[in-house]
């Protein structure tokens, strides 16, 4: 098995979904959700603070040519790929965000400084894990790469009497309405030689900057306005209006011969100029080059986390699509130690933490089995959100205020926090853990279910639910039997979410979908789950009806404004394929029935047909890197189910792989594999394999599930495929609480 580093392909993700015609069962899923990944190419480093990519303002990385687009295929803003320069700090994969990061945008020119602005075009675009390069029409070759906390430009002049490399420090956000990001005060000092340092206020968040360039001959001014501030060396602004703000910053300017390169170095901080300079010290050391250096000690960091999975067998653009997820996957949250502006004590500060109600399907068991320290800093952080804030963040972004969700989920941090105490992670007081989950079961739609026992949107019902039990999961692990059974009590009222006449969720608004796609959650108690809707053969025909069993294929979105193909979609209450995340747990429902079978032939479905090593090779937003989690955990026959401690076994998509977890080596290897292609390889659709017997450790595995903690403690997972279901895995299923005695 090898390192797959080299298959990752960062552009996967930034254009359209443009992918070959499905068959089969993925013809009949309806996708609602905006048909594009939402990704960049641009230098990321693994779970970074920073980012840094080419610059056309497009939506919503600031990225690309798209306008604001939440359903169907999106329209253009631009008719190719441009930029007005390089900007840092940009979203990976996200929906509706639309104004924030791409601060202290760097630019080089060789026009005057009034052309300040002007997209050029992008050529010979090239991306690989932490560098991005690009020539713009103006013949200059622009490179960039990043550390945790700093950026390093590195620009390759022609021949040119007046070079220049321009920083503005009044720009961010998006080019699209409403989408510019106003700092509301700037300070900006050049220090000479190179150096400047500065400090915007960005949506409520200090954002400090020290930048040092290779220029030693060439003139160092600010600017304001587009006009030189000849021998200023500081500009203040104590408060800025979206009515007055001028544009300002630092520029650097002298001649240069053809092939000559400067370099510009960028240390950030959170916590001023003084940690910004030294945060640059610390990674790459003052006064000399050091891109390369930086580029490589990047690449190695990203080089460890491709050593901890490896795989052997699959097609090249099974391997590439495989990669670039893996890769997907560590670019957020953003992990900025020692950083948080808004309490002043040292340790973990995670932001960024997007769109917990995808990852922490996913993503977040992904990043704590292969950096179980990083997954307990980031509970860690969780805590202390709520210590100082008041409540678990369902989103936490850089920037403070009303993006800091509620509607989409309730309580979903419990479900990390408990996987995490089951595992054993250090570092973390459980005690005050405890203290905190138990304080944010009763926020905002938790006063409601308090009193009512169920809540609308029908939705915080199940998730509250889900938290009242991986709290009582903690509390009876600390001890506390009492405490336990009074949230274990309030943890079966899930019922009340659905109907009994038809074993659905009640109705209800939804937050993206409807009560089919919430219906198939994995609950805590999913044999009570099957109980209420009729039984194992009424649960798998619920299921088949909505994964499109015997139906005929749908008809997807094109560009809006939309005809009768979104109603008609709608009524189909179909899998949204991985187009959105509210079902991407479904396909593993199965297994609570007794029909693993299933989920082997709808999750192989998806793998060969809603994913392509392409710019368009993703069915919808990646969301921080929950999309392309599923398809890593997915292919290595995997499945977690968050907050229990459990994994779900299912037929591989590779031979034979291997995860390294905390030093320990957890082999999958199969038996009787067939390598079979992705769509965008052949147009015949591939038979699906299924489970034959496996076996864990050389003992018989009957029940189709391994523990967390078995899987980050090593061992050998063998699996024998064939080309019939078999009744491995129909009998025994999956632990649900109802299972075990009260108590």
């Amino acid at each position: 098995m090898q390192n797959i580093l080299d298959s990752v392909d960062p552009f996967i993700g930034t254009m359209a979904t443009d992918l070959p015609p499905a068959q089969g069962l993925a013809a009949t899923w309806w996708w609602p959700k905006a048909q594009v990944g939402n990704t960049h190419p641009g230098a990321s480093y693994p779970l970074g603070m920073v980012s840094a990519c080419a610059y056309s303002g497009a939506y919503p990385t600031g990225y690309g040519v798209y306008r604001i687009s939440t359903e169907g295929q999106p329209t253009q803003l631009y008719d190719r790929n441009q930029a007005s320069g390089f900007t840092h700090f940009q979203q990976s994969g996200t929906g509706a965000i639309r104004k924030y990061y791409n601060y202290f945008r760097v630019t080089p020119m060789i026009e005057p400084l009034d052309a300040l602005g002007t997209l050029w075009q992008l050529h010979d675009e090239v991306a690989e894990p932490g560098y991005y390069a690009a020539t713009l029409d103006t013949g200059i070759r622009c490179e960039v790469t990043v550390g945790a906390k700093t950026a390093v430009h590195r620009y390759t002049f022609p021949e040119s009497r007046s070079a220049r490399v321009v920083v503005d420090f009044s720009y961010g956000g998006l080019a699209i309405e409403h989408g510019r990001t106003v700092p509301l005060r700037a300070h900006l000092q050049s220090l000479g030689r190179g150096q400047a340092e500065g400090t915007l206020g960005m949506e409520g968040v200090p954002l400090s900057v020290f930048i040092e360039a290779d220029t030693p001959d060439w003139r160092q001014l600010l600017w304001y306005d587009r006009r030189l501030v000849d021998g200023g060396t500081r500009l203040d602004f104590d408060y800025i209006r979206r009515t007055t703000l001028r544009p300002f910053g630092l520029i650097l300017m002298g001649p240069a011969v053809a092939g000559q390169t400067v370099e510009l170095k960028m240390g950030f901080s959170l916590r001023g100029t003084e940690q910004a300079r030294a945060n640059l010290e610390d990674e790459l050391g003052l006064g000399r080059t050091r891109f390369d250096k930086c580029r490589s000690r990047t690449r190695k960091k990203w080089s460890s986390y491709f050593d901890q999975v490896k795989v052997d067998g699959g097609t090249e653009a099974r391997r590439t699509v495989f990669a670039t997820s893996l890769y997907h996957s560590l670019i957020k949250p953003c992990f900025a130690d020692d950083e948080s502006p808004f309490w002043p004590t040292p340790g973990p500060f995670v932001f960024d933490i997007c769109t917990m109600w995808d990852i922490y399907k996913t993503q977040i068991p992904l990043i704590t089995a292969l950096a179980p320290k990083r997954g307990a800093a980031l509970l860690e952080s969780l805590i202390r959100v709520c210590e100082e804030e008041g409540n678990f963040p369902i989103g936490y972004r850089m920037a403070k205020g009303a993006d800091r969700f509620f509607r989409q989920g309730s309580a979903l941090a419990h479900t990390a926090l408990a996987d995490g105490y089951l595992l054993g992670l250090d570092g973390i007081d459980w005690d005050w853990a405890l203290v905190h989950m138990q304080d944010d079961l009763r926020r905002v739609y938790g006063e409601d279910f308090l009193e009512k026992d169920v809540v609308h949107p029908i939705t915080h019902t199940l998730d509250l639910a889900y938290g009242y039990h991986c709290t009582a999961v903690i509390a009876r692990g600390m001890g506390d039997r009492r405490l336990a059974d009074e949230l274990e009590q309030r943890a079966r009222h899930w019922v009340n979410a659905f109907e009994a006449e038809t074993g659905l969720l009640k109705k209800s608004t939804y937050y993206e979908g409807g009560r089919w796609n919430y219906s198939f959650r994995l609950l805590h108690d999913m044999a009570a789950r099957i109980g209420l809707a009729g039984g194992d053969d009424r649960f798998v025909d619920m299921l088949d009806a909505f994964f499109g069993y015997g139906r005929p294929p749908v008809r997807q979105l094109g560009t809006p404004p939309f005809g009768d193909e979104y109603r008609e979609g709608a009524a189909l209450h179909r899998f949204e394929g991985l187009n959105n995340e509210p079902d991407m747990e479904a396909p593993w429902a199965y297994h609570y029935a007794g029909r693993p079978d299933r989920t082997a032939q709808i999750v192989q479905a998806a793998l060969t047909y809603q994913f392509a090593p392409t710019p368009g090779g993703l069915p919808g937003n990646d969301d921080s890197g929950a999309l392309s989690s599923w398809y890593v955990w997915a292919s290595l026959g995997l499945f977690p189910v968050a907050g229990q401690n459990l994994y779900l076994v299912n037929a591989p998509a590779f031979a034979t792989a291997s995860l390294e977890i905390g030093g320990n080596e957890f082999l999958i290897e199969t038996i009787g594999h067939r390598e079979t292609p992705i769509s965008s390889e052949s147009g015949t659709p591939p038979a699906p394999q299924f489970v034959q017997t496996a076996t864990f450790n050389g003992k018989p595995l009957d029940s189709g599930f391994i523990t967390g903690n078995e899987l980050h403690g090593g061992g050998r997972l063998q699996i024998e495929l064939g080309p019939e279901p078999s009744a491995w895995a129909t009998k025994e299923r999956p632990p649900s609480v109802s299972d075990r005695p009260h108590g």
